[in-house]
């Protein structure tokens, strides 16, 4: 039987500036595991265009006209929880960063980043891992709040999965590497994620490192 070639990552992209679109277009087309499945200028119109074709990953930029990048995320990851929202920007400011992080998107990247960088990042979010900036990752570790042990509540088991999920795994992989089912995987992650009292994986993850769970270098890079 002839193997069947692998699926290729669906992208969109959402910018309103053309030089920026260009720039992205250009790079996803050039991956051959990626397919640029539609372009959106406005906040309004990545939401219209995330609903039509469904992407794997969605680059949104916070800036644009009639609904902002913020406004938007928060509508398609309510209506589509699996679409990966990356956010592209400019933007550093804290305010930015942690309502964005609260609309429920998988990572925030910087636009000073090269095109290797993002191509990384694409293919991590679409296997559902955190990716961050890593000025963001420093910034997001040196103002979480320092319980005295964040890590108390959880069962061996659970920390098992906490290393596992911190380092980048997908619940799949997670999976096979504790000989779980990729649903038992996904029930202790939630549990864990809720002892945590963190919003997402990034956060778990953020705190795993501060608080010497695994080193920093063993962070999923971008």
């Amino acid at each position: 039987m002839t193997p069947q070639p692998e699926a290729k990552i669906g992208v969109a992209i959402a910018d309103d500036h053309e030089i920026v679109l260009r720039g992205l277009r250009m790079t996803i087309q050039g991956e051959a595991d990626m397919t640029l499945l539609g372009e959106a200028r406005s906040g309004r119109q990545a939401i219209a265009l995330a609903a039509r074709v469904h992407p794997q990953v969605l680059l949104l930029d916070l800036q644009m006209p009639d609904m902002d990048g913020l406004q938007a995320a928060a509508a398609i990851h309510a209506a589509q929880p699996d679409v990966a929202i990356l956010v592209l920007t400019s933007f550093r400011e804290d305010a930015h960063l942690y309502a964005a992080l609260r609309t429920g998107v998988t990572g925030y990247l910087l636009k000073d980043i090269s095109g290797d960088e993002l191509v990384q990042a694409i293919r991590g979010a679409a296997q559902g891992q955190p990716q961050l900036h890593p000025e963001i990752a420093r910034r997001l570790m040196e103002r979480m709040p320092a319980p005295t042990d964040p890590f108390a509540e959880l069962t061996p088991r659970e920390r098992d999965v906490l290393l596992w999920l911190a380092r980048g795994l997908s619940n799949k992989e997670i999976g096979l590497k504790l000989s779980l089912t990729e649903v038992t995987v996904k029930g202790y992650v939630s549990t864990v994620l809720s002892k945590l009292h963190v919003a997402d994986r990034t956060q778990a993850a953020l705190l795993a490192v501060r608080y010497g769970l695994i080193s920093p270098d063993e962070l999923p890079e971008i």
